[in-house]
């Protein structure tokens, strides 16, 4: 995706929605020289710990470090309902016109795709002139390490079919939604215009996307009448600078006064702090796709990363038949199996066919049930396990050791098979990372040598347990 530069009749009336450029630093700043974003926050009414300061981290970038010692419990961070920068709810018609606009365009976004909705809000704070959220937004980065702007070639580097098509579905839906933004904009008077004038790109958009998608929050919003809250995205000015741990040493609260509907937004202390440390959040238990499509960085041995198959019964056949598998019927169950097939969602009408491996559960339990089912003819024993018996790999050999050691043998076959889509192999990889390469390619390679070290993983492990279930069925014998 090209940068590009708008046209602006005087840079005196408009803030320029200047796009993201693969060249440009991932740390430099909207604008260079920035208002103060902790003075800012204090002056609005906001919280921030004298100790709490936003400092160069060697390891995550850009991030809010302690300068001294805090003690757990204390809190660090405190927004004031007026600061997190929100949507209105798209519900509402709007009053003025240039909500309106907005709204209507936001209606025309999917829902997976929810920070475009917001980001449409950041777009509009961004042109205004005077903007009540400008000293945040101009804190914000001038560029994103997002696939959505790797070059096309870096884009081929991931490897990685499922990941190839949420870029290229992102890519697409930012092209197409560029035009709609263009008709909805088109012959709008000056003071229905919700960007102050200008147009809006593919880029643009794209660049308001990212910057929700990386540092949005999705937090408790208004209360609804059954007692629970409806879920908001919102930006949170300097408590998004907080960079992203498993392990973390803060957390972000809520709080509301019993007479008061406002909401305070904290982020406290979990554990001690030394001097020196940066302050760290979890974002979520998530894999390596959706901390690189939405926060631009990959984390290495990710306890929770996974890869995606699709389960095919033509393909579960070649792979039980080249782990030494005699006579698999994948492709053509019997009717009882067919029927545990649809209860695994696996079979029928519209069954969802993507099946992971990795992560906590090392074999997605609806994968190893149907496993255990198809490469045994022995329905009497299966019928007396439930289907979440079935998809435990913490339940040792329900069906057997020898059906054990076939639906192991068949996972790692699809191991093998998976390992075999990939052009390029580790150890290639590791000798491009040490040849220089750049950003985007570093992410990708990055991205890559992680799926492959899951594959890695899950076939050392069920090697071990087909060994260990070999030496048990010895002694039995």
């Amino acid at each position: 995706m090209t940068a590009s530069k708008m046209l602006m009749a005087s840079m005196t009336h408009f803030r320029p929605l200047t796009s993201a450029a693969n060249s440009a630093s991932y740390h430099s700043r909207l604008v260079p020289h920035p208002p103060d974003l902790i003075k800012w926050v204090r002056r609005e009414g906001g919280f921030v710990h004298q100790a709490v300061k936003i400092a160069q981290d060697t390891t995550n970038g850009l991030g809010l470090l302690a300068s001294e010692e805090i003690p757990k419990g204390t809190d660090l961070i405190s927004l004031p309902d007026h600061l997190p920068l929100r949507f209105a709810p798209l519900e509402s018609d709007g009053g003025d016109g240039l909500h309106s606009v907005l709204v209507n365009l936001a209606r025309q976004v999917p829902e997976e795709l929810w920070s475009m909705k917001l980001g449409l809000k950041v777009l509009q704070e961004r042109a205004k002139v005077g903007s009540f959220w400008w000293p945040y937004i101009s804190n914000l980065p001038e560029t994103y390490s997002v696939p959505i702007f790797f070059p096309g070639q870096d884009i081929k580097n991931l490897q990685y079919a499922p990941l190839l098509y949420q870029v290229n579905k992102r890519c697409r839906f930012l092209l197409d939604f560029e035009q709609e933004v263009k008709r909805a904009l088109e012959n709008l008077k000056q003071n229905d215009h919700p960007f102050g004038g200008q147009d809006v790109d593919a880029s643009s958009l794209g660049w308001a996307m990212a910057a929700v998608s990386s540092r949005a929050f999705r937090l408790y919003g208004e209360k609804l009448p059954g007692g629970t809250y409806n879920d908001v995205p919102m930006m949170l000015p300097l408590i998004d600078m907080c960079n992203h741990n498993f392990n973390p040493n803060a957390r972000i609260v809520q709080e509301q006064d019993a007479g008061n509907t406002t909401m305070l937004v904290k982020v406290v202390a979990e554990t001690e702090i030394k001097q020196n440390d940066p302050v760290l959040l979890n974002y979520g238990c998530l894999n390596n796709d959706l901390f690189l499509l939405d926060y631009g960085f990959v984390i290495p041995s990710n306890t929770y990363d996974s890869i995606e198959l699709r389960y095919d019964g033509a393909l579960l056949d070649a792979a039980s038949m080249a782990a030494g598998v005699s006579s698999p019927n994948f492709s053509a169950p019997s009717p009882w199996q067919q029927k545990i097939l649809n209860q695994l969602d696996l079979n029928g009408d519209t069954p969802n066919l993507k099946v992971c491996l990795g992560g906590t559960e090392l074999v997605e339990g609806r994968l190893l049930a149907a496993l255990r089912v198809l490469l045994t003819s022995d329905m009497e024993t299966v019928e007396k396990y439930d289907l979440e018996t079935l998809k435990s790999l913490s339940v040792e050999a329900p069906l057997g050791i020898e059906n054990e050691r076939a639906a192991f043998r068949t996972v790692i076959a699809l191991c093998v098979i998976a390992l075999g889509h990939f052009p390029t192999k580790i150890m290639e990889d590791d000798t491009l990372l040490k040849q220089g390469v750049s950003d985007s390619t570093k992410l990708a390679i990055q991205f890559r040598i992680q799926k492959k070290s899951v594959i890695i993983d899950v076939m050392r492990d069920l090697t071990r347990r087909v060994k260990l279930l070999s030496v048990k069925d010895t002694a039995a014998s």
